[in-house]
Order: C-alpha cells, then structure tokens, then sequence
C-alpha cells in the first residue's frame, strides 16, 4: 500500500539516501526535480518519503533551521569542535574560523580540548571560557572527561568536526564504542591525521539524539566554506558583542583603527589577542571574497 511517511536523512552517498522513518531505516532515491532546482538533500534533513511495495522516494524536504556546506548537514544543534593539544598542535585560526561559521548558522558551539594525556588544557580553557564558549577537556584514549562531555550531548544533533587528526572518530568511539568507526594514525611526515572519514553520517545514539563524524580538514578547506561577509563578521564574535557601538567611528572595522574598543578591550585583557588577530584575518579574507560566492 502506497503512503507518504516523514523521516530523517542519516546518510546520503552517490545519489542514494538512508532514511530513518517508522521505526526503520530504508534506501531512498531523490525525485529528479530537487537536481533540476539545484537542491541537495543533506544528512539532517527532515524529509517526506513515498513509499510504494519496495520503492522509496524522497518527495519533500521539510524546512532547514540551519545548514552547512562542509561538513554537509542540515538542522544542527550544536558544531562540536574537537582540537588537539598536541600532536598536532593546535591552530587557533581554524577553531576560531569554525567558531565564527558555527555562530553566523545559529548553531551552538562547543569547543572540545581533546588529548589532555599529551599536554595542558587550561590556558585554551581559560581563552575560550573568557570569550564565552563552553570547553570540554577529556582525553579519548583513557576517556578522561568523556561522561561530562556525552552528557551535555546527549539528545542533541551534533556535528563533531576539526582538524585533521584531532581524534574526532576516536573520541566517538570512546562515546560509543558499538559505533566502531574506522580511524587513522598521524601521519609523523606530515604531522597532520589521514583522511579516514568519507562522508558526513548521521548515528542515533543510545543516550538519545545523533552525532556525525565527518572528514577532517586544513586550514586551506576552511577558508571559503562558508562565507562570511565581512560587515557581519563582528557579530560573530560574542566576546566583541559589549563593544559593538562604542567605538570612536561608527564605521570601525575593529583592526586597526584608534578608538576601536574592541582593541581597547584587548590591550585591557577583556578580549584574547589571539581572538581579534584571528578576525583581523579573517575579516581580510572576507574582503577578497566575489560577490557570487557570499550567497
């Protein structure tokens, strides 16, 4: 008997898509019209499927709270941001960077120093608490710090996303070992971790919820993923938000100005430098970016 049922998209690769509905999972296809209007169906969306005997199809994808370009996912809860204190070592550019997606998509994020076994996880701990962020220290190889972290997660759609190598499959693993997701030695030659995750998958968890592992990535990836535009780069900076206004001129950039009190804010210790030198690179590379690419 043929029936329209709604469900969620786990996984999609090569055209084919599973789905979560009734209580199963099922093998869907896309109807040819999302191709012709250039729209792509994503893990995380909430779709309608018509069933019909053993055929499924994909017919409409319900409205998007958020989406993002890399990793692919649609209607996130929080961006989990896994980084590495040592081996590799920590780039505050990236993290930043994502940071900045995260608050521009309205999805909240969590910044997760992982590796605490190989060194020091306050000073990032203290940065980041200071710009307002929520920061698990745990260590996936021991599970130090792990039950706090799964238990702010649990019943939430989340992406686990980082830098190459920074344990982002491991540390799942720990979370849920039934998962056995493939993982992938540091390369010493590059000091940076093999690409061992393919695509973006969604797993319903046992504690309630879902969370995507997805592939890991370099600096180069994250600059033009999702474009910011530079005159709303500033609000994606919550730690920037008490300035906002209150500079000398109403068009500061908050770079290099005088009277810009967000670097008053710096030179006061209110702010972390490392923060409004990362914007400062950031809003830069906004500059550059053409027209049609900022969407």
């Amino acid at each position: 008997m043929a029936e329209n049922i709604t469900g969620l998209i786990l996984q999609g690769i090569s055209g084919f898509y599973l789905v979560e509905a009734a209580d199963t999972v099922m093998e869907c296809r896309a109807r040819g019209l999302f191709r012709k209007e250039g729209i792509t169906p994503l893990a995380g969306d909430q779709v309608t499927v018509y069933c019909d005997g053993d055929s499924a199809t994909i017919m409409e994808i319900l409205p998007r709270r958020n989406s993002l370009i890399r990793p692919p996912v649609a209607n996130v809860d929080v961006l989990a941001l896994v980084v590495s204190l040592a081996a590799p070592a920590p780039n505050l550019l990236i993290l930043d960077r994502m940071i900045a997606v995260a608050e521009h998509k309205e999805i909240e994020p969590v910044i997760i120093l992982n590796k605490t076994d190989l060194a020091d996880p306050v000073p990032l701990e203290t940065l980041y608490r200071q710009a307002g962020f929520p920061v698990y220290s745990v260590c996936a190889k021991t599970g130090s710090g792990v039950d706090l972290l799964q238990s702010c997660l649990s019943g939430k759609v989340v992406v686990f996303t980082g830098n190459s190598g920074a344990g982002k499959s491991s540390l799942l693993n720990r979370m849920a070992p039934e998962l056995n997701l493939a993982t992938g030695d540091i390369s010493r030659k590059l000091g940076r971790g093999r690409h061992t995750t393919r695509s973006a998958t969604l797993y319903h968890m046992p504690c309630g919820g879902y969370w995507a592992d997805t592939p890991g990535f370099s600096s180069l990836d994250t600059t033009r993923a999702e474009p910011i535009r530079k005159e709303e780069l500033a609000e994606c900076f919550r730690d920037f938000t008490p300035y906002i206004g209150r500079c000398r001129y109403a068009s500061c950039t908050h770079t290099k100005e005088e009277g810009c009190a967000v670097r008053e804010a710096v030179a006061e210790g209110k702010i972390a430098a490392s923060r409004q030198e990362n914007y400062a690179v950031m809003y830069e590379e906004a500059k550059q970016i053409r027209e049609w690419e900022r969407g």
